[in-house]
């Protein structure tokens, strides 16, 4: 499967270990996965590697129960020289339940070169969908 440049899709399972003592999705799990599709969009749309400068606007909207699949959804919705703003949208399903939206958050990421430091992307952009 293709996406275009700055744009990713994650679907992780939720398993006994993603989750807290409610039978829930543990919402630094979560976290971890919207950071992660946050990266690879960042990544992607560079064509360079990233780091996170920061997050902003996390939303637990639902809890996202032990069998569920999580899609997450991340785009990057504005570019600098060096900075992106990527947002992210989870999805939580199984095959008897409608999709629900139940995360959301915007993160901050930076193009960098092999001794960390911020690196010119290139080019600016603006996507249209620019919050999730």
């Amino acid at each position: 499967m293709t996406t275009p440049p700055g744009t990713t899709e994650l679907h992780e399972l939720v398993l006994p270990a993603h989750a807290n003592h409610h039978g829930t999705l543990f919402a630094g799990q979560g976290l971890q996965w919207m950071a992660k599709a946050a990266f690879l969009a960042a990544r992607s749309f560079a064509q360079r590697e990233v780091v996170m400068a920061g997050v902003t606007g996390v939303d637990f909207l639902a809890p996202v129960p032990v069998g569920y699949q999580l899609v997450l959804r991340g785009w990057v919705s504005r570019a600098g020289r060096s900075s992106m703003t990527v947002c992210v949208t989870g999805l939580a399903d199984r095959p008897d339940v409608p999709a629900e939206e139940v995360v959301k958050a915007v993160f901050e990421m930076v193009a960098v070169d092999a001794a960390g430091r911020p690196v010119a992307i290139g080019r600016s952009y603006l996507h249209k969908e620019s919050t999730p």
